[in-house]
């Protein structure tokens, strides 16, 4: 008589479907906080983006304009369901925390405002997020690799059109060029903080993970620069910079925004789709 009962099919079938929980089973970093923590920061900022953009369906300026941002949510949407998919659980991460436990940075979760705003908003980001990527192509992580490889090319398209919006609207009517010099100062304080370096970061860049934003920082202000000038816009002074998301310390705005994000989920935890 054996030792140990015989191992069935179906005892095959239920290891498996099992093992992605089974900490055994995982690779040795999926539980490191840094690699976990960087992640986050990248999905987060894309998650709530994607979120924002998705509240002008139905009320952009045009049908051409609706669709197209509705494209750049659902790129940025399934860029966010990638990184907190290597991050953890991904629905998890996205329904079922709390605003504190956020660390997308200011930049994203500001209101829409007027489409000036959002286009500057826009610009702003993609422009920093594409520089980003495009570094993070080589960066020691697999996952963050493979999902910098795929971004890159769609976040270049988001940056392409905010940059022909804000031209566009730089230079078009004075009404247009006064809104986005608004949406401009709005924004502006926002800015030093893709480029703030804490120790969670610092802690990515030595491992590998993560790159130093500070190294494309004069690109990143250049290429701005550059299109500002092209919209015959000033570009805004420096103003105080406004830190802390990355921290989980956010604008009252955030907490708004998930409550309508993850108001299905958290009402009716129980469902299945």
């Amino acid at each position: 008589m054996p030792s140990l009962p015989p191992i069935r099919p179906e005892d095959e079938a239920v290891a498996e479907r099992i093992r992605p929980a089974g900490a055994f089973d995982a690779p040795a970093d999926v539980h490191d906080p840094v690699r976990a923590g960087y992640l986050l920061r990248l999905g987060d900022d894309s998650l709530i983006l994607g979120q924002r953009l998705g509240e002008w369906c139905g009320h952009a300026p045009s049908v051409e304009v609706d669709l197209s941002l509705a494209n750049l949510a659902l790129d940025l949407i399934g860029q966010a369901t990638l990184l907190l998919g290597a991050a953890g659980d991904a629905d998890e991460l996205a329904f079922k925390r709390d605003v504190l436990d956020y660390r997308n940075c200011l930049l994203v979760e500001q209101p829409n405002g007027d489409f000036a705003r959002t286009m500057v908003r826009q610009l702003l980001f993609s422009t920093w997020q594409q520089m980003l990527y495009q570094r993070l192509e080589g960066s020691s992580d697999q996952a963050v690799r493979e999902v910098a490889a795929k971004a890159v090319k769609e976040v270049t398209y988001h940056r392409e059109l905010a940059a022909d919006w804000v031209v566009r609207l730089g230079d078009g009517t004075e009404e247009s060029a006064r809104r986005t010099q608004d949406g401009l100062d709005w924004c502006w304080r926002f800015v030093p903080e893709l480029f703030e370096v804490d120790e969670e970061l610092q802690s990515a860049i030595a491992c590998g993970i993560a790159v130093d934003p500070r190294h494309f920082e004069a690109d990143y202000r250049s290429a701005i620069a550059a299109v500002l000038g092209e919209a015959r816009l000033p570009v805004p002074a420096d103003q105080r910079p406004i830190l802390g998301g990355r921290r989980g310390h956010h604008s009252e705005h955030l907490g708004h925004l998930l409550a309508v994000m993850q108001y299905l989920p958290r009402t009716y935890p129980d469902a299945a789709w």
